[in-house]
């Protein structure tokens, strides 16, 4: 980490000028326009004052910044494989976030786990084949390009009755799978 880059990103946040920020931390303008520029280093008091004249503490200043990841390819995805079907995690560590989108895919003749009731709510696309959506006592039958939405105070699941294979986008808030 580039101590003075990181300390110029802040003032200039600020709206600081280096004579206000010097006057504030009561250092000299030159001093710090040699650490802005990583050609010196300061004492741990010197950045403490530096980082209470911009408002903030050593703690903030060093918190590492995550980069998040946004795109994900295929080499991404997690798939367990299970008994009549298999769930792909799209989105890798999805259970951490507060929606999980996965794939089923389903063979023929078997059907997906059930979900207990919970308070969180959930979105399927069908991607391919048929399926029948089993909410409570209901069933609901969905083919190519059609979508369910539903909340989780049911038991519910996903079977596949017909000869060939389906395929499910399935979203859950809070993570289920």
């Amino acid at each position: 980490m580039e101590i003075g880059q990181k300390i110029k990103k802040l003032r200039i946040q600020r709206g600081l000028t280096l004579e206000e920020l010097a006057a504030r931390s009561e250092l000299t303008k030159s001093f710090l326009s040699q650490l802005e520029r990583d050609l010196t280093s300061p004492s741990i008091a010197t950045l403490c004052d530096i980082l209470e004249a911009l408002g903030t503490s050593l703690s903030e200043f060093f918190k590492e910044e995550k980069n998040e990841k946004i795109v994900f390819s295929k080499d991404d995805f997690f798939v367990d494989e299970r008994e009549g079907y298999n769930v792909s995690w799209i989105v890798p560590n999805s259970q951490k976030n507060e929606m999980e989108p996965v794939i089923i895919e389903i063979e023929s003749g078997a059907k997906s786990f059930e979900v207990t009731p919970n308070e969180g709510e959930e979105f399927g696309y069908v991607l391919e084949g048929k399926i029948t959506l089993v909410n409570g006592d209901k069933e609901y039958q969905l083919k190519k390009g059609e979508t369910f939405y539903l909340n989780g105070k049911n038991t519910h699941y996903i079977k596949n009755d017909k000869k060939t294979s389906a395929k499910i986008i399935w979203v859950s808030t809070p993570p289920l799978f």
